[in-house]
């Protein structure tokens, strides 16, 4: 685990512009000085991260809230009282001077105070914001161990914190809070009923005039083999149609029949608290297996699998019979 002389080494190199992955209860983020623009370029190198794509800054509490935006409005501060520190993080209006990378170059801001005790050492040691987004290449699984970081990142980052398995185990919420009513951009731990009952409004949508935000394009969090999400009572049938050769492996919330052709069976946990929580490793462990196509039981429709849903909705590779003809011929 991390030591004070890993989380001084860390806020150093921190100082002089370089990369330091660090724990947060949601996921490891790859973090900068969100202050320095040439900083903040070497995460997007690293990560192979278009510049379009805003990234969240991490702050050590919510007093930091009026640096980083130019208005904060009632619901933020109620918010930040009700689920920081924690995996909420808040979209407002950025101030003058935060850099157009950071935002994408749009007029906003994503603040988020994290949890996790080593990310709340280093942010205290650091003494500013540190921008952060997943600590992997982009689009692919976020990592949820130190030892995810080092295998996907190598040496693009000078040092790795080791904070154990991340408690939640997929990424933050976010919502957006620049114009009314509030909306959620990215589903995560805290749901959107709690958000609302915080701020006794009901939410908006996402609309397309709402901010960009991380995590919101339509192919995210992919695992390198392709994934289908498939009815649970179909899952054999669809295996035997393909002509993907073995192995193919099937991640399901029930056991493995006994008939079963599929090569590998992973038993999925039945809550959705802890079924995000191992998700990203599960998959990534899946992947390592060398399986060639990971088929995944589709989740309940129901409200608290919605983040969960929503991550694998983004893995999934579409059928291609099911693709547009513009976007066949494109």
């Amino acid at each position: 685990m991390t030591t004070e002389q890993e989380i001084e080494k860390a806020a150093e190199i921190l100082r002089s512009g370089g990369l330091v992955a660090f724990p947060t209860e949601t996921v490891y983020g790859l973090g900068a000085d969100a202050s320095s623009p040439a900083a903040v370029k070497k995460i997007f190198a690293a990560k192979g991260r278009p510049a379009d794509h805003p990234v969240i800054v991490h702050i050590a509490d919510m007093s930091e809230l009026k640096h980083w935006a130019a208005e904060v409005p009632r619901a933020a501060w109620l918010l930040a009282e009700k689920f920081w520190p924690g995996p909420l993080t808040m979209v407002l209006k950025r101030s003058p001077h935060v850099n157009d990378l950071i935002s994408g170059g749009q007029n906003t801001i994503g603040l988020r105070v994290p949890g996790h005790p080593v990310a709340q050492q280093l942010l205290k040691a650091f003494g500013r914001g540190i921008a952060a987004p997943s600590a992997n290449k982009f689009g692919r699984l976020s990592p949820t161990t130190a030892e995810h970081v080092r295998e996907e990142l190598g040496n693009a980052v000078e040092i790795v914190l080791d904070g154990g398995p991340c408690d939640v185990g997929i990424e933050s919420t976010i919502v957006d809070l620049t114009s009314e009513p509030p909306a959620i951009l990215r589903p995560g731990r805290v749901s959107a009923q709690q958000i609302a009952d915080a701020l006794l409004v009901p939410l908006g949508e996402p609309a397309v005039d709402r901010p960009r935000v991380p995590g919101s394009l339509a192919s995210h969090y992919a695992p390198r083999a392709p994934l289908k999400i498939v009815h649970p009572d179909e899952i054999e049938s669809y295996v035997r149609r393909q002509v993907v050769p073995p192995p193919v492996a099937v991640l399901a919330r029930r056991g493995r029949p006994r008939d079963s052709k599929v090569a590998l069976w992973q038993v999925a946990p039945e809550t959705p608290e802890e079924y995000a929580r191992l998700l990203y490793g599960t998959l990534r462990r899946l992947d390592d297996a060398g399986c060639r196509l990971i088929v995944v039981e589709a989740l309940p429709p129901l409200p608290e699998w919605t983040a969960v849903r929503d991550r694998l909705d983004r893995a999934a590779t579409p059928e291609p019979a099911a693709q547009p003809t513009a976007a066949r011929a494109s």
